[in-house]
């Protein structure tokens, strides 16, 4: 499972020229899910995101989580994030999940999110979407797990 966030001062995605989600300050969430991802990763990669101290406190240090801000967060299937580029110049997409389990694991990551007292917005999985933000910093993390 993979993620890319983004410290955001505000983030929308839009599907057929509607906006589906849309946050204030927070985090934007773009959530890859691969073949053998499960709920102990998606346990692990929430509570990271929710955790994670990057938000300024009051003397300018990255000392502040999403959770400690009541901030958002917008969270995104990114299909792509499963991509190999490695070889050739198309992506393979051999270690994507399978639709139905990138789905449910996808849902499962929201509930989870949403779970922790945090407003969780989302895009709509498979669908054609425009995300956009405003990155504050810019601040972007890469998570694994």
């Amino acid at each position: 499972m993979k993620a890319v966030i983004q410290r955001v001062t505000s983030a929308s995605v839009t599907v057929d020229e509607k906006v589906v989600g849309r946050i204030g300050q927070g985090i934007m969430v773009l959530l890859g899910i691969e073949k053998g991802d499960n709920e102990t990763k998606a346990d692990w990669l929430v509570d990271k995101i929710c955790g994670l101290r990057i938000f300024y406190d009051e003397e300018g240090k990255m000392n502040r989580s999403v959770v400690d801000i009541a901030g958002s967060l917008l969270v995104v299937s990114q299909f792509t994030l499963a991509g190999n580029c490695t070889k050739g110049k198309r992506p393979s997409f051999d270690t994507a999940a399978p639709i139905g389990e990138g789905k449910r694991l996808y849902e499962y990551f929201v509930d989870l999110a949403g779970r922790s007292g945090l407003r969780v917005e989302t895009g709509i999985f498979q669908a054609d979407m425009q995300v956009s933000l405003v990155n504050d910093g810019p601040v972007t993390f890469i998570l694994e797990r």
